[in-house]
């Protein structure tokens, strides 16, 4: 399902609904005022209350990276996420780019790496500072698998390629 939102004066407008499996969805326009519109999506946006523990960590951990650019820079990577998955809840996933994401537009050999770092029921904000502390220390590249991009990119780059297991 998909709307179109839009701003019109004072109000906010959810319209356009479509359903790429539905000739037709049938429902209307929504109106919302815009101040307490934008007032709820604020109110929502720092609401931290469905966080668990690991996507807590992998949150602060991602701001914390993402004002540390140098130590990815130096290695020629660039950070593209930190996320926590609910079906993983004691580890977290770092993805990052080498050698940036400016390759993958300019049409240049690219890898993207993921790297898995456990995590506990501690206090996520201390976490988070020490594993930002340890990854900036070293090149990510030596502690992640290769896991986007091509086999010619990662021979180009000079990286194996991951081989696939089938069942």
């Amino acid at each position: 399902m998909y709307v179109t939102i839009r701003r019109d004066g004072d109000q906010v407008i959810w319209g356009a609904w479509r359903n790429p499996d539905a000739v037709e969805v049938g429902l209307p326009e929504f109106r919302f005022d815009a101040q307490q519109y934008h007032a709820e999506v604020e109110r929502a946006t720092l609401d931290r209350s469905w966080e668990w523990p690991a996507r807590t960590v992998a949150r602060l951990l991602e701001e914390e990276l993402r004002r540390r650019t140098a130590w990815l820079e130096r290695w020629e990577c660039e950070l593209a996420s930190v996320s926590a998955w609910l079906w993983e809840p004691d580890q977290i996933n770092l993805f990052f780019f080498h050698p940036g994401g400016a390759a993958v537009k300019e049409d240049r050999p690219w890898l993207q790496f993921r790297m898995t770092l456990n995590v506990s029921g501690g206090d996520p904000a201390a976490q988070a500072q020490q594993l930002a502390e340890e990854l900036t220390a070293f090149d990510p590249r030596l502690a992640a698998d290769v896991c986007g991009g091509s086999p010619e990119f990662a021979r180009q780059l000079g990286y194996p390629w991951p081989q696939r297991h089938m069942l």
